[in-house]
């Protein structure tokens, strides 16, 4: 079987209804859309969210704290993933996106504890755990925060 023989399956698809065309089709005149009435009309229907005058939904739920749109999600790795380098490496944010085990190097780094590391390492992060601080030290590596 190839792209090119590809079929869609028997009964699969059907065809637009072509609304509007003629008393014959069963969908002309009002094409479906009933005789009078907001939502017959053209433009016709209400906004989103609209409950008929009723207080909307998002609006009779209380309210509570806020988001916080400068907040900025450091990039986490854990020492377990550390193992792909050699020993003695230095390890920068530069150096995991190169590998990529981090998607931006620009966001911060945290490193946490799970996993076992097995490498002397020198980790240069933003932020450490301290299971993950010690896991470097007792690697015989450095944990330098930056």
């Amino acid at each position: 079987m190839k792209l090119h023989e590809l079929k869609k399956a028997p009964g699969s698809t059907r065809a637009p209804k072509r609304k509007g065309r003629g008393t014959a089709t069963g969908q002309g005149k009002t094409a479906g859309r009933g005789m009078n009435g907001q939502n017959s009309r053209s433009g016709g229907g209400v906004r989103l969210g609209f409950e008929g005058g009723q207080m909307p939904l998002y609006r009779r739920i209380p309210k509570r704290g806020f988001t916080n749109i400068w907040r900025k999600e450091p990039e986490i790795v854990n020492v377990g993933d550390l193992n792909i380098f050699e020993d003695g490496t230095e390890v920068t944010a530069e150096t995991l996106r190169e590998k990529g085990l981090i998607k931006k190097a620009d966001k911060g780094l945290k490193i946490l504890g799970d996993g076992k590391l097995e490498k002397n390492l020198t980790v240069k992060a933003n932020k450490f755990s301290k299971a993950a601080a010690e896991q470097i030290e007792k690697a015989g590596g450095k944990a330098e925060v930056l």
